[in-house]
């Protein structure tokens, strides 16, 4: 790994093939999809092959549309690493990551309660890159339609109490390729990555 390693993150294509054709054509070193790959864990098996080409490379978290059993056989299927709930070490830098979101009115699969959502990010540390399917409450990139905020107040204070160098994150479709900086410190730079993509060089941290 090492210097000049890059890492593409993408979000919620609920079965764009075409959007994930487009994406694994992007070179990096890593590829961290941050959950939603389908809709009600629906046709994973086709995103899969498409990305089995990255096997190896491929760090995966669950959205809401996907619940962590479907990504924990999705993942021993096409030899991708489930990173949910879970922190590392790539290339010098620390990694921790949360699938999910807070619960929303469509009661889809993959769904915690603010408390869970606080106990579950406590255990991952002090992460320099933090990445969350869920947004942080109350910013440019959990807003939606007709000026409502629809993420995580515990997302957002764990934030502001570890302050990461970047937080990715995807879920409010409105908000997709949003950055802004993030915290009372202001020292965190947050993009909700969407079906585009994010492309992060580690060098940067």
């Amino acid at each position: 790994m090492g210097i000049g390693m890059t890492v593409l993150f993408f979000s919620d294509l609920h079965s764009d093939l075409g959007a994930l054709r487009r994406l694994m054509e992007i070179e990096a070193d890593l590829y961290f999809s941050v959950g939603d790959l389908v809709s009600w864990a629906r046709g994973l098996d086709r995103v899969g092959e498409i990305m089995r080409p990255k096997a190896g490379r491929m760090m995966v978290i669950p959205g809401n549309h996907e619940s962590e059993m479907d990504i924990v056989g999705f993942c021993r299927e096409y030899g991708f690493e489930n990173m949910h709930g879970g922190a590392k070490e790539i290339g010098g830098v620390r990694f921790g990551a949360l699938g999910y979101s807070n619960p929303t009115p469509f009661e889809t699969p993959g769904e915690y309660g603010e408390s869970e959502i606080a106990a579950r990010l406590a255990e991952l540390g002090e992460p320099q890159v933090l990445v969350c399917h869920c947004p942080p409450k109350d910013s440019a990139l959990d807003a939606g339609g007709g000026g409502k905020h629809y993420g995580s107040t515990s997302v957002a204070s764990f934030i502001e109490s570890v302050s990461p160098r970047y937080f990715l994150c995807g879920h409010i479709h409105e908000a997709e390729g949003a950055r802004t900086q993030l915290g009372s410190k202001g020292i965190t730079t947050g993009v909700n990555v969407g079906k585009r993509g994010y492309l992060l060089d580690l060098t940067t941290i």
